[in-house]
């Protein structure tokens, strides 16, 4: 375990020293610059766009920064040879492919909280909000998101175990987009029972197969009061554990290849 921790602590140094923090900062003055330029929009207006506005900001930033991030950690390291030297200690791949993605997700949650704090912050002063519920509601579409590009990272880490980083970025931006957008499609499609045999198999497979990225979109019910989430603490347990379950998976599969390459 100390290995891993500090492979771990390692790579949240590479990623700090890689300035995306910067990249946060000016997010959150864009964002600043922006926000008051809303005041033309009624109250209600203008509170739903900003939380709107602030909630896509986190998570598509967080969306690349998590594949950035990721996409390069093996290749770069074998690249610059570095893991010749870290693997001819006592070190073996899986702990070495472990502590990787834990740094990684350790430096992607750091970035996503103080991006968080930043645009909440923003946020209350460009409302007002002096209400610690209200502040708190926000909060919780950045923590599923947090989960959401945890898995978004074992995605990555995945496959840059047996692909090239361009070729990573495109495979795993592209199942996010899917996961996030076709998900409900391939549930109705699968639930249908006047769907063809051929279509219901295939969503089936899809679905079962391909990871469930809107599972963690819970925007809408804090954009629009109106929406409510049915049992919503048994509903994040559970997202949470299949989170941790499918990121157990692909760990597991990286491992695996990655054991097996010849670096």
């Amino acid at each position: 375990m100390r290995v891993i921790l500090s492979i771990a602590s390692t790579t949240v140094g590479e990623a700090i020293r890689r300035r995306v923090l910067l990249i946060i900062l000016l997010i959150g003055v864009l964002f600043l610059a922006v926000a008051p330029g809303l005041t033309v929009l009624s109250a209600r207006q203008e509170r739903t766009v900003l939380i709107g506005m602030t909630l896509g900001i986190i998570q598509l930033t967080s969306a690349v920064i998590a594949i950035v991030l990721t996409v390069y950690m093996i290749p770069n390291e074998i690249e610059r040879r570095t893991i010749y030297t870290i693997l001819c200690k006592p070190v073996q791949r899986w702990q070495f492919l472990v502590g990787k993605y834990l740094g990684a997700v350790a430096a992607l949650g750091l970035m996503m909280a103080l991006m968080t704090i930043v645009l909440v912050l923003v946020f209350a002063l460009q409302q007002g909000v002096q209400q610690m519920d209200q502040l708190v509601l926000l909060a919780k579409a950045p923590a599923m998101f947090f989960v959401q590009m945890s898995l978004l990272a074992a995605v990555a880490i995945f496959f840059s175990t047996f692909v090239s980083p361009l070729v990573n970025f495109f495979l795993s931006g592209g199942l996010y987009l899917v996961g996030s957008l076709f998900n409900s499609f391939f549930e109705v499609i699968s639930s249908n029972p006047n769907s063809p045999a051929l279509a219901k198999g295939f969503a089936t497979f899809a679905n079962t197969i391909l990871p469930n990225f809107a599972n963690y979109n819970v925007q809408n019910p804090i954009i629009n009061p109106g929406q409510i989430i049915e049992n919503e603490s048994i509903y994040y347990v559970r997202v949470t554990i299949y989170g941790l379950l499918y990121i157990g998976i692909l760990l597991v599969g990286g491992i695996v290849i990655f054991d097996r390459r010849e670096v």
